[in-house]
């Protein structure tokens, strides 16, 4: 039998591979990359680094001669790759990218989005009102997605994003009759669009909400956003959703501070559009979420 290194240390790393994508699914922490409804794709392409890893481990070792003839003398070059070919700069370089964003997942926390990338996005406010050039627009993040679920052992994913037909009629309505929003996590880019195309219409109705202080640019010291990420697809598409809150300590909060805040609804204007403010009544400082972002409204289809 004989030994091939290459086909070890690749065999090595697909199994680094599947302990990465078991340890993000035991403890969690893929719904920090990813929109829940994408959790079964990931199951599926750690299952298929699993296979792949026993195919690699088969090949490590193989009786002397197995392999390829091609009635070809020494130094015949074929293009294949038997996993005992000696190591040059193009191979090196090949497995460091593979080791990369293993040793990088291993070695830090995964962080949650924060201020700092919210700045990079731009205003929230002129995103908002620049529908067709607004990444709102772009992602459509509050559009309704049908799903058919026939399951009766269906389990709502992370911030119970999965609504049924009546229960999101439901919602709606109460966003037109109640005294009171509640901005959850479930019908949270819903509601924001709402406010944010009619906010004349909720001016006086009183609002709760939690999210991260951002410090958009051009608000008061008495003001400041509170805020939370919405994820399409995964984190690369994230983007911020932020109601202006203002009131006299505000400036004493530093961004990425969590809040839950209460307040009553006004409109004021920011540069030549109409937003949304909360007139906060009450606030005070929570912890980060275990899960910190929201997601597009997802309906049940009709069985």
């Amino acid at each position: 039998m004989q030994f091939h290194l290459q086909h070890f240390i690749k065999a090595i790393v697909l199994g680094v591979f599947v302990l990465f994508f078991l340890d993000l699914h035991l403890s969690g922490d893929i719904m920090k990359y990813i929109n829940p409804k994408y959790q079964n794709i990931s199951k599926l392409a750690a299952g298929i680094f699993i296979v792949l890893f026993f195919v690699q481990l088969f090949r490590i070792f193989q009786r002397k001669g197995k392999g390829h003839h091609h009635g070809c003398g020494p130094g015949c070059h074929h293009g294949h790759d038997h996993g005992n070919e000696q190591f040059n700069l193009s191979r090196l370089f090949s497995y460091s990218v593979m080791i990369f964003p293993i040793i990088t997942g291993f070695a830090f926390e995964p962080a949650t989005l924060n201020s700092t990338i919210a700045s990079n996005k731009g205003s929230i406010f002129s995103q908002v009102n620049q529908k067709e050039t607004s990444p709102l627009n772009e992602t459509t993040l509050t559009d309704k997605e049908n799903i058919d679920i026939y399951s009766s052992d269906h389990v709502p994913l992370v911030n119970n994003n999965y609504l049924s037909n009546e229960e999101y009629e439901k919602k709606l309505l109460l966003l037109e009759n109640s005294e009171t929003i509640q901005m959850q996590e479930d019908i949270f880019g819903t509601y924001y669009e709402e406010l944010n195309e009619q906010p004349k219409d909720y001016v006086g109705r009183t609002i709760k909400m939690s999210g991260f202080v951002f410090k958009e640019d051009g608000v008061n010291s008495n003001q400041l956003v509170v805020s939370r990420f919405m994820i399409t697809h995964c984190i690369a598409d994230a983007s911020i959703l932020g109601l202006l809150a203002e009131f006299k300590e505000a400036n004493s909060f530093k961004e990425d501070t969590w809040l839950e805040i209460e307040g009553v609804l006004d409109v004021t204007k920011y540069g030549e559009y109409e937003i949304p403010v909360i007139k906060a009544t009450s606030w005070k400082v929570i912890d980060e979420p275990t899960e910190p972002y929201v997601y597009p409204v997802l309906t049940l289809a009709d069985s």
